[in-house]
């Protein structure tokens, strides 16, 4: 984790600045961009291992950015906005974000938040399982018509790709490793993200409308989660 590279996007440049220095007195390797289009392009041609982007940014703003962004990489990001709704949350989260942030917000909680996200990176890479959710310790789930990789990170449905987020796959992997088993948002939310105390447990819900908004974009019929209200979620084998 040390001397990861964090991507920071926005158009106030106090910010850019006062986070950056931060960052690498923490040691990371900082890039700064304040045009969403010249970020959007770097991003993909030269992909950092975290991106940080405000979502009020003239011309090509955080929410399409991140859309765009999407279409072609999986690369952890999170939000950054000045608007504290829930709905914009959801949105975010929706559009792809692995987490979201509202404007002010301490630099100590940005930076938990970072670490947070690569260590789930870290551990949805390695051979072993720390949260023993995950069947054969890394090694491929096949369930039915789902296929996950978690060495490569791929997941395919009926031998389709299928583009998660590393949140959206640590989420599909507790799943779909106990078949049928129902799962809370409480024990999703410590597979997805630890030790965090900052993460409502309705990001779950989000999380779960992005993923099978992905599965059906390949198998309009997806049903293979299923909600059990007031319990939780569970996979089906498809």
């Amino acid at each position: 984790m040390p001397g990861a590279t964090i991507a920071l996007v926005d158009d106030d440049r106090n910010i850019l600045t006062s986070v950056a220095v931060a960052l690498q007195a923490e040691g990371f390797v900082t890039r700064v961009y304040t045009d969403g289009d010249v970020a959007l392009k770097a991003l993909i041609d030269n992909p950092p291992d975290l991106a940080v982007c405000d979502i009020k940014m003239p011309k090509l703003d955080g929410l399409e950015l991140l859309r765009r962004l999407r279409a072609v990489s999986a690369l952890p990001v999170i939000l950054l906005t000045s608007k504290d709704q829930e709905s914009d949350e959801a949105e975010g989260l929706a559009t792809g974000a692995d987490d979201y942030i509202a404007k002010p917000f301490s630099q100590a909680l940005l930076i938990a938040r970072i670490r947070a996200i690569l260590r789930r990176v870290e551990f949805s890479r390695s051979d072993a399982d720390p949260e023993g959710t995950s069947a054969g310790g890394g090694e491929p789930i096949v369930r039915g018509r789902l296929s996950m990789d978690p060495q490569r990170h791929r997941v395919h449905w009926d031998g389709l790709e299928v583009a998660l987020t590393v949140t959206e796959f640590m989420i599909l992997e507790a799943l779909a490793s106990r078949p049928d088993v129902v799962k809370s948002r409480n024990q999703l939310l410590d597979v997805a993200y630890h030790d965090e105390v900052y993460v409502d447990d309705r990001t779950i819900d989000s999380h779960i409308k992005r993923i099978r908004r992905k599965f059906k974009a390949v198998a309009p019929s997806f049903d293979a989660i299923d909600t059990l209200y007031g319990a939780g979620y569970r996979f089906t084998d498809g």
